[in-house]
């Protein structure tokens, strides 16, 4: 939520603040959720085991086949935490600066 207000603050038109998520969108393909981290080329390796959604696709996986890792949860609990005051810290000061402004 906070991630999409600051979106919505940094945009300068409508048309920006659609198009700003369009990244997190392409995140997954990038991620653990097609192919085993493990085949993949080592730069992109790299990228997919330290971006926010291989733990927590990691993390779905392992619950639904009944065998999850302690250490995907907290990794996903991190990414969430990291994401989520990052975000608001980020909106809150967009919003003070176009309020002064104003």
């Amino acid at each position: 939520m906070w991630l999409g207000a600051a979106f919505g603050l940094v945009a300068k038109s409508v048309e920006t603040a659609s198009n700003l998520p369009m990244v997190l969108i392409l995140l997954p393909f990038l991620g653990s959720g097609f192919v085993p981290v493990d085949s993949m080329p080592g730069w992109l390796a790299w990228f997919a085991e330290h971006q926010p959604f291989t733990p927590f696709i990691d993390t779905v996986r392992g619950l639904l086949a009944g065998s999850v890792e302690t250490s995907d949860v907290v990794a996903t609990a991190i990414w969430a935490v990291v994401i989520g005051v990052g975000s608001y810290v980020w909106a809150l000061a967009l919003f003070r600066k176009e309020r002064a402004a104003a």
